[in-house]
């Protein structure tokens, strides 16, 4: 047998392997896997690890209770965001039962974000794959996991909290690559209308954002002004035709009004806490814009038409314009993947100064780097810590409560959840008088991890108490109020919750004043549940807030940790 025959059975051996890589070099692969990783997490009964702040979670889940029962958000219950996220959640939801509910709410726009993805890495691959998983991958990273750039508790777990942040972050980042890379005018113009039209119904200062950034590709001569129009006009017509089946972008238009009436303050002071909450990001990129202005300088940048328009159209010119629209969004809520839009430039930056010979490369390159890899170190450190410090947890003990009590956390948090659940049951006076000096009885109480575990233990102890009633008194309650941030009860018993109230009540913020048709619904629903382990100042005020509702009805004790106000 001659050397050339020995030769073709290796190389046809090879061509698997070779055809294998090559599959795994692009971008439709990875958003393939991801969505298979993500329909068989959703699919299996996991538990995750308790995080600060997981209550928020439940919001969704209200809000998926009332879209089964035909509630439509803003037309029959007062929303603090839009509705896509709702109606993500709601979809994901029908199709994985089981869900733990901190990834079914995290990944609620995938069926959106990962297309969008897909058709802009698609595109930018067709000239090279390097630079689209460059794109691709991070952005895979950063919406895998329900984790937050910064921690709110120093203990590890998953964040239960700025889910709709992290949803527009990852709207705004794919929005930022559409600008930058993508080619074709018509894909361009489409991408940015249905990013546009995602971000008004997620919700509006992304969408404000959106409208900075896409006006800046405009002077930057990156997005003409007529395909600018042309995508306008199609959220517009969009819009228009949601409204006109349904009626709830007026109804939406008219929730976000009440909430700028509720929420008032300056601005500036909401900047510095950016600033300062973000400064292993904010302050490298300062220096960085330094640098690149510059070299601008130095490479005879001339104040007249021509160089502004250079300017405009530069890296130094959308990194200044990207961190300015990003740090208006981020001052309206703190608190999710803050900056990660930021990406597609710093990559352009990268691969524009790699191959220069000039003095400040070293120090573009570094800089560069160090504004986008403290993002990717912390949500991989904050995510390894989550899952590795599960190896030492224990099951909270509350099946009552199906998927939304399947969480883990430390044993001896666990038990001190137990223990402050008797505890405050039985030293209720002590804390109505911190309720009565407005002061909580931590200050950082919905943060603790412990804490979220009472409340879900606390929730239990009302599904029980609740079944318990019911089947002592033959009655079957068809709703419930609950006097709290969130409400559990109508998602966990199965029953209607009542229209034209608030999810997400937090007491000045979310809760504007009651209508009379608000009442009237109220009168129809069974139990008004009022939650006391323990009781604090914005259960004291939501209680409040409710006050006509009450009047008429029977009080119950209905446990050591709930009063339920009953319709007779």
């Amino acid at each position: 047998m001659s050397v050339g025959n020995l030769g073709a059975p290796l190389a046809a051996s090879q061509r698997p392997s070779a055809r294998l890589t090559q599959l795994i070099g692009t971008p439709a692969f990875w958003v393939v896997a991801f969505a298979l990783v993500a329909a068989a997490a959703l699919s299996l009964p996991l538990r995750l690890p308790l995080g600060p702040n997981a209550w928020d979670t439940t919001v969704y889940l209200d809000a998926v209770q009332r879209i089964r029962m035909g509630q439509v958000p803003s037309l029959d219950f007062f929303a603090p965001v839009g509705p896509l996220g709702y109606y993500g959640a709601a979809l994901l939801d029908a199709l994985f039962p089981r869900a733990q509910p901190m990834l079914l709410v995290n990944w609620a726009l995938l069926p959106v974000l990962l297309p969008v993805a897909a058709i802009i890495c698609g595109s930018v691959s067709a000239k090279s794959r390097p630079l689209a998983l460059a794109l691709l991958l991070p952005f895979l990273l950063f919406a895998s996991l329900p984790i937050n750039l910064h921690s709110l508790y120093p203990m590890p777990g998953f964040d239960g909290y700025g889910h709709y942040n992290r949803h527009v972050a990852l709207l705004l980042y794919l929005l930022i690559a559409t600008l930058l890379f993508m080619q074709d005018r018509r894909l361009t113009t489409g991408l940015v209308a249905a990013l546009m039209l995602t971000l008004v119904l997620v919700k509006i200062t992304g969408a404000v954002t959106g409208a900075l950034l896409v006006g800046y590709a405009i002077l930057a001569g990156r997005l003409r002004l007529r395909d600018a129009v042309v995508a306008a006009g199609l959220v517009l017509a969009a819009l228009g035709a949601l409204d006109l089946a349904t009626g709830l972008v007026r109804a939406y238009i008219a929730d976000i009004l009440a909430l700028l009436a509720l929420n008032t303050g300056a601005l500036l002071p909401r900047f510095l806490t950016v600033a300062s909450v973000k400064f292993n990001v904010v302050g490298p990129c300062l220096l960085l814009l330094g640098a690149l202005a510059l070299a601008s300088w130095r490479e005879g940048l001339t104040f007249s038409l021509a160089g502004l328009r250079k300017l405009l159209a530069s890296n130094l010119g959308w990194l200044a314009a990207a961190l300015m629209a990003l740090t208006f969004f981020e001052t309206q809520n703190t608190g999710s993947l803050e900056y990660i839009g930021l990406w597609p430039i710093l990559l352009l930056i990268l691969l524009d100064w790699r191959g220069r010979q000039d003095t400040l490369k070293p120090a573009v390159l570094v800089l560069a780097l160090a504004v986008a890899l403290p993002s990717a170190v912390i949500f991989v450190e904050r995510s390894a810590r989550a899952m590795l410090g599960t190896v030492g947890h224990v099951a909270l003990d509350a099946p009552e409560l199906g998927p939304l009590g399947r969480v883990s956390l430390k044993a001896d948090m666990a038990a001190r959840a137990a223990g402050m659940l008797e505890h405050y049951a039985t030293q209720q006076e002590s804390y109505r008088d911190l309720a009565r000096r407005d002061l909580p009885p931590s200050y950082i109480l919905y943060s603790e991890i412990d804490y979220q575990a009472t409340w879900l233990l606390e929730v239990r102890q009302g599904v029980d108490a609740i079944r318990a009633w019911e089947v002592a008194h033959g009655r079957r309650l068809n709703g419930f109020l609950t006097l709290d941030f969130v409400d559990p009860f109508n998602r966990l018993l199965d029953r209607t919750p009542p229209r034209h109230v608030p999810i997400g009540m937090d007491p000045g913020r979310s809760t504007p004043a009651l209508e009379p048709d608000t009442l009237a619904e109220l009168a129809q629903t069974d139990a008004i549940l009022a939650p006391k382990c323990p009781p604090t100042a914005a259960r004291d005020s939501i209680r409040q807030h409710f006050e006509d509702a009450l009047r008429g009805r029977k009080l119950v004790a209905l446990s050591p940790c709930w009063d339920m106000y009953l319709k007779d």
